[in-house]
């Protein structure tokens, strides 16, 4: 069994002068093995965090750590960052948990809806980005800051703090984690991400984080953009992808910010099918539009929403994955999305119009 709150009480270190990751470490003394977790299908970002913190753990304490895989990692720029980095994850549902761990969630937050870790296991600490709100009272170290970017940058900070020498993997998982979140346009980054770049892009392979950012893509990926852009509509300033046959979560993801670069719109959305899930992703071009806050206002108790100023994600349990019900799922969203955004109720337009699409069929 992991350890239990009930069983140890909270870690309680003294704070006065004490630096965020001084008192990361010193609650850490006690601890027989540090075990990371993140949120389920793992991105860059927390991938990377993940092996940061693993080394400052190692480097300055000494003690064994292992990292965690909650569910698929799927996308090829993903998978390729696990195998040109050789990231040793131990997925979550083969974990043998012991009474002496202690587990360290990152780039997330407990009670979102985004792990499948047991409810047995009690959390150490969290360390994130992000202002989804998640159900921190029994943590005992948290460290959550929604002004950066990345949890790259915020355990970057943590190693230069400790001046804790890098090596060229850690350095490449942390640059690369971090570019992926913020580089899109309009950027979501601030000093500290841009400081956390500098002091990374010098000790980065380059050469790795290029093969990783143009890893070779499956044929499936090709089929989603298909079915994404036969079945994207435009409303007003806003564009709704559906694609009903999902081959990997993340798509929507890469669907939704692939969409929002059309010029007409300010808002995109992508909605998939991924199992027994309506998978969501919301892309803004615009500032202060505080995309996380409006998912969780559109999806409401239908599912799990939330994310950042201009990017968030959500899922959608579905009671039944047949093409009427999936379609009644779509036709509430779409009208939650409108009146959220103060769209008038209106007809679609079609991002490519059918004409186009049966013009193009082969004969």
């Amino acid at each position: 069994m992991a350890r239990k709150c009930a069983d140890s009480a909270l870690v309680r270190v003294p704070t006065l002068g004490l630096r965020r990751s001084d008192r990361f470490l010193n609650g850490l003394s006690s601890a027989g093995r540090v075990v990371f977790v993140s949120h389920v299908n793992p991105d860059p970002d927390s991938l990377a965090s993940m092996l940061g913190l693993a080394h400052l753990v190692e480097t300055r304490l000494g003690k064994p750590t292992l990292m965690t895989r909650d569910g698929l990692i799927s996308r090829a720029e993903n998978r390729a960052m696990v195998e040109v980095l050789d990231l040793d994850l131990v997925p979550v549902e083969r974990m043998d948990w012991a009474e002496n761990d202690y587990v360290v969630m990152v780039d997330s937050q407990p009670n979102t809806g985004r792990h499948t870790i047991p409810d047995t296991v009690r959390l150490y600490g969290v360390l994130d980005h992000h202002d989804t709100p998640g159900d921190l009272k029994n943590v005992s170290f948290v460290d959550v800051r929604p002004s950066m970017g990345a949890t790259c940058t915020l355990v970057t900070r943590y190693l230069m703090d400790q001046g804790i020498p890098l090596t060229e993997k850690v350095a490449t998982a942390l640059l690369y984690g971090l570019e992926t979140e913020v580089t899109g346009f309009p950027r979501e980054a601030s000093p500290a991400d841009d400081d956390a770049m500098l002091f990374l892009f010098p000790l980065a392979d380059k050469d790795k984080i290029a093969e990783i950012r143009n890893a070779r893509l499956p044929h499936s990926h090709f089929g989603c953009f298909l079915q994404a852009l036969q079945s994207s509509f435009i409303y007003d300033r806003l564009v709704i992808s559906w694609v009903n046959d999902l081959s990997q979560p993340e798509l929507a993801a890469e669907i939704a910010d692939f969409m929002i670069r059309f010029e007409k719109v300010d808002w995109a959305v992508c909605g998939g099918v991924y199992g027994n899930s309506l998978i969501l992703s919301v892309r803004s071009a615009l500032a202060d539009a505080k995309s996380g806050d409006l998912l969780r206002q559109v999806v409401g108790n239908l599912g799990k929403a939330g994310g950042h100023d201009r990017r968030a994600g959500g899922c959608i349990p579905l009671a039944s994955i047949a093409t009427s019900a999936v379609e009644d799922v779509q036709a509430e969203l779409r009208r939650r999305f409108l009146k959220a955004l103060k769209i008038e109720e209106c007809r679609g337009q079609r991002l490519v119009p059918l004409r186009e699409i049966l013009q193009n069929l082969p004969s």
